[in-house]
């Protein structure tokens, strides 16, 4: 065989190479998307162009036949050169992006630039242009986007792949957080796309899939007030439910951390990990993969968000802070194994 030919043949073969390599870094984001194609699930357009800069950005995603709004922010530490965490943060029920975006309601900017985080801020389904009193279809919750069947589990696949394409971030890290419908949101995404989302934590909203058979474990954090008006501690929907023909008969507390102590095949005996007066944490590790399952209860918190703020109602308790709790739990996940 002449020089030529083994030149020709070298380069095949880096080139074969070279594009499984590329392959093998596209991971489970695409493969779920490629798979929900498969089943009949429309394709989204997701391409846009990079981001060069720290800041906040708003933009929409044509899935669906749905215009679906969204905001990120991008902080200052960011460094292209340097794979970043991505938190996607979703709203409560009749809630929007914007409401979540508020810092000073649930402090999630200051979170995302203390911790050097990307966050993204999906909007559920509305009715109204401006995107307010949107909700989340998180299988038997809630309302309007339960009922119409929203594809929400792909358009924040969309989502993810779309900020994927225009920041570095680290597929490892990719995690989901949520308040209320948010919450039960962010549940269906652990059961959906365990391979895309490595971690949860879920805020006063419990697991309310219609099915959940995850491939992988998924490290969950759960937040709940044992006084919780809405979504009650021991199951079913509370005297302050906004509309009980919207909502469903919660799953309780309990029964939502069992069911992912058992998925995750973590140790049955939980070790008290936070006791102090008006809270306590409780942990369930070690769990296959290296996953945790973690429970955190204050006595008195209300249908809100510790260590926020709400404008009217019971005031969020300032015992724990959601926000700090969170970090400490996906700081662990990182730690090496």
């Amino acid at each position: 065989m002449n020089r030529k030919l083994l030149t020709s043949w070298a380069l095949v073969l880096v080139c074969g190479l070279a594009a499984g390599a590329v392959l093998a870094q596209e991971g489970p984001l695409r493969e779920r998307l490629r798979q929900r194609q498969q089943e009949g699930a429309a394709a989204p357009s997701s391409a846009a162009a990079p981001i060069t800069a720290p800041g906040d950005y708003r933009a929409s995603l044509e899935h669906g036949g749905r215009t679906r709004l969204y905001r990120l922010h991008v902080p200052a530490s960011y460094r292209a050169d340097r794979p970043a965490p991505l938190l996607v943060a979703l709203h409560g029920g009749g809630g929007s992006m914007d409401y979540m975006g508020r810092d000073e309601y649930y402090g999630l900017l200051s979170f995302a630039e203390r911790t050097g985080q990307v966050l993204l801020l999906p909007n559920g389904a509305s009715r109204l242009r401006s995107g307010k009193l949107a909700t989340w279809n998180a299988g038997n919750c809630c309302g309007s986007a339960r009922d119409a069947q929203v594809d929400d589990v792909g358009y924040i696949l969309a989502l993810v792949e779309r900020v994927q394409g225009q920041l570095n971030i680290d597929a490892r890290r990719i995690r989901a957080t949520g308040m209320s419908n948010g919450a039960m949101m962010a549940y269906r995404l652990a059961c959906e796309l365990p391979g895309v989302f490595s971690a949860i934590a879920a805020v006063a909203g419990t697991d309310n899939t219609r099915s959940c058979t995850p491939a992988q474990p998924v490290s969950v954090l759960h937040i709940h007030a044992r006084n919780d008006s809405h979504v009650l501690y021991e199951g079913g929907a509370g005297p302050d439910a906004v509309d009980r023909a919207l909502i469903t008969d919660f799953r309780s507390v309990p029964d939502t951390v069992a069911r992912w102590v058992e998925r995750n095949r973590c140790a049955p005996v939980p070790q008290r990990v936070l006791d102090k007066d008006g809270a306590w944490c409780e942990r369930y590790a070690p769990c296959a993969g290296g996953t945790q399952v973690q429970l955190c209860v204050t006595a008195a918190d209300g249908h809100s968000w510790p260590g926020g703020h709400k404008p009217r109602g019971e005031a969020p308790t300032r015992v724990i802070d959601a926000n700090e709790v969170m970090g400490d739990f996906f700081r662990r996940q990182d730690a090496p194994r």
